[in-house]
């Protein structure tokens, strides 16, 4: 049995925080270039180098990229042989977030209500996730989630028979309706499977995975670059002002699911794709 002690994993998630939204991670700032040399649009190319821009001063300059500094998500991977000692992990997540927030000058976007509306003051509390798995690891991975592009996030339950062919025109039809809403490029997890909200959970999680590294699964990368190639050939462009740039990447995942379903998730994340993740 390991034992890990609060105030670790508090300064871990601290400083998480800060560093998620003060700088991109590489395989984002790569597929931004990318799309930079891939574009014919002046106009286009203009935005993407803007956007890099932004990010080379946030880094530089330790400043938040976005002003929406995002709710803040929390994936756990908890192995079944480690003790945490002085408090509650979820407890603890929420100090970390807490300092952080309030440390790096980060704007405070969580309500403790949804209908009364009152500011918590501090970012808290954060969405966590826990998985248990084996040994005596712990991974935490921090990923604030700003509402522009969530907003325009959905959830479908198909029918089986509709197949890939529904799941295509699923994603698609979300990322139509959402334009220029959530800041294109954008980042797209796509969740399939498992039940209403574990394809939610699932969606959520595949932007956290790497852009340059395709789902292990032969049909899943193949439909992931088939749902990158129409969705750029959509038009809509960088911020909405056209191009062959609407998103960076897209990501599934999948889980088993029952015999009469097909849920499928659509997460948009913005061209500010932010998470970090440390093992403890």
């Amino acid at each position: 049995m390991r034992t890990i002690q609060g105030e670790t994993i508090i300064e871990a998630v601290k400083s998480m925080c800060i560093e998620s939204n003060r700088h991109l991670p590489e395989d984002v700032k790569m597929a931004l270039i990318q799309g930079v040399k891939n574009e014919d649009s002046q106009g286009a190319k203009e935005v993407l180098e803007v956007i890099i821009e932004n990010a080379e001063l946030a880094s530089d300059k330790e400043v938040a990229m976005c002003q929406d500094t995002g709710m803040t998500v929390v994936f756990v991977e908890l192995g079944q042989d480690v003790m945490i000692a002085g408090g509650s992990l979820t407890d603890l997540i929420n100090e970390g977030v807490r300092q952080g927030y309030v440390a790096g000058h980060l704007r405070k976007s969580v309500v403790q209500d949804p209908i009364l509306r009152n500011n918590t003051a501090d970012n808290t509390p954060a969405v966590v996730h826990y998985e248990l798995v084996e040994g005596t690891g712990l991974k935490i991975t921090v990923a604030p989630k700003g509402f522009g592009s969530e907003n325009m996030s959905r959830i479908y339950m198909l029918k089986p028979s509709e197949g890939i062919t529904g799941i295509e025109n699923a994603v698609l039809e979300t990322i139509r309706e959402a334009g220029p809403n959530p800041c294109p490029p954008i980042v797209v997890g796509v969740g399939i499977g498992g039940t209403f909200e574990k394809a939610a959970w699932l969606a959520k999680k595949a932007l956290i995975r790497r852009m340059d590294i395709p789902n292990s699964k032969p049909q899943y990368a193949q439909l992931e670059q088939i749902l990158l190639e129409k969705t750029n050939a959509m038009g809509i462009g960088p911020q909405g002002f056209g191009g062959k740039t609407t998103a960076l990447g897209i990501n599934i995942e999948s889980y088993p699911t029952h015999i009469a379903g097909l849920p499928v998730a659509v997460n948009i994340g913005c061209h500010a794709s932010r998470h970090v993740s440390r093992e403890l």
